[in-house]
């Protein structure tokens, strides 16, 4: 190759950082920013952008759909509720929500792994601990699209065509009833999601595990109580379910198993959350990262 040769080191030598230091919690909110970008195909090809458009689409869609209906029926003829209470909401979009967390864990854990990212990102100051804290942000806040906005939607549409809750009292209520709602699916869907991820280095094989686990629990509760006519309670190792029942409870109606105790669902989502939890900690304490 040849130059022109005037390129010339005219000094040589290092210089002392002076800009803002922001340690360990600039590091986990940078992470989890750049987890939330990677997921949502931002700054990314537009083919990446795909899936997680279609999904919100999905879960957004009978929002919009019901609000619709809500302004052109008059609400002495039919109430919101009628079209779509808060808590039955999600029961039509459990499917983008669940193909929505098959696909925020994976992309958030697996490629760091598969790529070399996860020592690089070990090397700063955050610790395994802090970078599964800032993981885990990154997906609850992810899934957060399809759990929390859409009722939120919901809400705000039913209130400007004046047909929401009574009273501002009222209306706080509800949408403290609906940040809760969002948050325990986020959180027990992303435990889970997580601890399938950290199980295998293919975002693949874990996107299958995860919908094979959300799907077949439902249907081994099933045969669990219908089928071999067993206790009730059995239908608390349903993942799929009982998040969506603690919904109900939250809103203060039976849900679709009256016959299990508001506690007995609470712990349930307790227990799997934790249990994902566990099983990501693990994972990730005996994982050895090459430098």
């Amino acid at each position: 190759m040849s130059g022109r040769g005037d390129a010339q080191i005219v000094d040589r030598g290092f210089q002392r950082y002076e800009g803002r230091r922001s340690g360990v919690p600039g590091a986990i909110r940078s992470v989890s920013w750049e987890g939330i970008r990677s997921t949502l195909g931002l700054g990314r090809p537009a083919r990446t952008k795909i899936f997680p458009i279609i999904a919100v689409v999905i879960a957004y869609l009978p929002a919009v759909v019901f609000v619709g209906v809500a302004v052109l029926i008059p609400g002495d003829i039919l109430q919101p509720e009628e079209v779509a209470d808060y808590p039955g909401y999600y029961g039509f979009i459990i499917l983008a929500i669940v193909l929505f967390a098959a696909l925020v864990a994976p992309e958030v854990l697996v490629s760091d792994r598969r790529n070399g990212m996860l020592a690089m990102y070990l090397s700063t100051p955050l610790d395994r601990r802090t970078y599964l804290a800032a993981k885990a942000v990154a997906v609850i806040t992810t899934l957060g699209l399809v759990t929390l906005g859409p009722p939120l939607l919901l809400l705000i549409g039913y209130t400007v065509e004046g047909a929401g809750p009574d009273g501002l009292d009222g209306w706080l209520w509800t949408l403290v009833r609906i940040v809760l709602s969002g948050m325990a699916i986020s959180a027990a869907l992303a435990a889970v999601s997580m601890a399938a991820s950290s199980l295998t280095d293919r975002r693949a094989f874990a996107a299958i595990g995860i919908v094979l686990l959300v799907l077949a629990s439902p249907i081994l509760a099933a045969a669990l109580v219908e089928g071999a006519d067993l206790s009730p309670s059995l239908r608390l190792i349903d993942i799929s379910t009982m998040p969506f029942e603690l919904v109900f409870r939250i809103f203060d109606q039976p849900g679709n198993f009256p016959e299990l105790s508001t506690w007995s669902v609470l712990a349930s989502n307790i227990v799997w959350t934790l249990g994902g939890v566990a099983v990501v900690w693990w994972r990730y304490s005996k994982l050895v990262i090459a430098r």
